[in-house]
């Protein structure tokens, strides 16, 4: 329990020591500014401010250096301001309030650090002076030892009073060493806003690649199914095929158990056929969204028209959900909408990918309804790449489904 302080106490104390001289770099241009105007000097005032902003990237690259490499951290650095040499950027620089709050770290909590650095200091060398006093006695001449006989008492108190700054230094060097590291977090960094920012872009560009994943692994699935098992189940029924055609002498029996196999392959190809097409479908990664949604409308029992302009393709994942989204809005209109024909338009405006479903039907399509349509469905797999749903469904019709899709490079 007493030992533990002092195990960091080494490190610390040299963080601490590392901090002073940095800490005290501004503290000459300050003295120097206070002199200018004492001595009624505006004019050459706003050299030492500007000396202070050129010396602060500096000095913020010297405390980051110093707590790497004496306290193993990085310290995160501020969203940069943007390349460029040019007038505007320099003034962009300068109004920049990271720029300002490393002058503040500099300017203001610096020279309180460097008081308390020397608070520090100045205990660390007063505790071990005082507590090796008899060290320093003995290493005297014997005449002087014994000049005083008094100096045995004293040497005592003095050793005492040591070996309690000893006990106290590493708690105060690990409380200053604490209060510098979170106000560099705070001056020396990333501000909050800044923090957030980068973590809602980390969260995006992790979600994105969690829903490429997955969209690699449809793709995966659907390229397994059809050149395996469904090519075994067409194998399947093409033998029963022949052996129904060509085994004429077979009893009755078996030609119906040969029949009801044959029907039953043929239903499970024209599943599995369905299956395939609804985790993704081929031609969608071969030719794209027109003519994989132009497929989709002709297999469906009401007249659908099909309008696609999109002068260049969108991403796959993007791709992938624009054509879910219709496939199961127009699977809806068939079964719940009552609608004699169906409208699909999908056209890129700018870097949005809009995506319009109309139907004649009777409407009264509920968003918010448990179980139902199945629009709540629909609205999260759009908003799981940052798009937006709306279905406007009076009742008596007509409805109208409209998704927007980012498809920014």
């Amino acid at each position: 329990m007493l030992v533990r302080p002092f195990r960091r106490a080494g490190h610390r104390t040299a963080l601490v020591a590392a901090g002073l001289p940095l800490h005290l770099a501004v503290v000459p241009l300050w003295l120097w500014l206070l002199g200018t105007l004492a001595a009624l000097v505006p004019a050459v005032a706003p050299l030492p401010l500007l000396l202070t902003l050129v010396v602060t990237p500096l000095l913020t690259v010297g405390q980051r250096r110093r707590y790497r490499a004496l306290a193993g951290k990085d310290l995160p650095r501020p969203a940069a301001p943007g390349p460029g040499r040019t007038w505007k950027s320099a003034v962009r620089r300068l109004v920049t309030r990271a720029l300002w709050r490393q002058v503040c770290y500099h300017a203001v909590a610096g020279p309180l650090f460097a008081v308390m650095d020397l608070a520090v200091l100045a205990v660390w060398a007063a505790g071990l002076v005082a507590a090796s006093i008899y060290v320093w006695i003995w290493a005297l001449p014997p005449h002087w030892r014994f000049t005083d006989l008094g100096y045995t008492t004293q040497a005592a108190y003095l050793t005492a009073g040591g070996l309690v700054l000893l006990f106290l230094a590493p708690r105060l060097t690990g409380a200053l060493v604490r209060l510098e590291n979170r106000a560099a977090e705070v001056l020396l960094g990333p501000s909050r806003t800044e923090k957030l920012a980068r973590r809602v872009a980390d969260l995006a560009e992790s979600r994105a690649g969690v829903l490429d994943a997955a969209d690699a692994e449809r793709r995966r699935i659907e390229r397994d199914l059809h050149d395996g098992a469904q090519q075994r189940l067409v194998s399947l029924a093409v033998n029963l095929g022949l052996a129904r055609a060509t085994l004429g002498d077979l009893p009755a029996d078996a030609r119906k158990v040969i029949d009801e196999a044959h029907r039953e392959a043929k239903e499970a190809i024209a599943e599995l056929n369905n299956l395939v097409r609804g985790l993704h479908p081929a031609v969608l990664e071969d030719r794209g969204l027109d003519a994989a949604l132009s497929g989709l409308a002709a297999h469906l029992p009401i007249p659908v028209h099909v309008a696609v302009n999109l002068p260049q393709r969108p991403s796959p994942t993007v791709e992938a959900v624009a054509y879910f989204v219709v496939s199961e809005a127009l699977t809806n209109v068939v079964k719940h909408a009552q609608a004699t024909r169906a409208d699909v338009t999908v056209e890129r405006i700018g870097e949005t990918l809009l995506v319009v479903v109309a139907d004649d039907g009777a409407g009264g399509a509920d968003l918010a309804a448990p179980g139902g349509t199945g629009l709540a469905g629909l609205a999260k797999r759009v908003a799981s790449v940052d798009g937006t749903f709306s279905c406007h469904s009076p009742a008596g019709g007509p409805t109208v489904l409209t998704v927007e899709l980012p498809c920014a490079p």
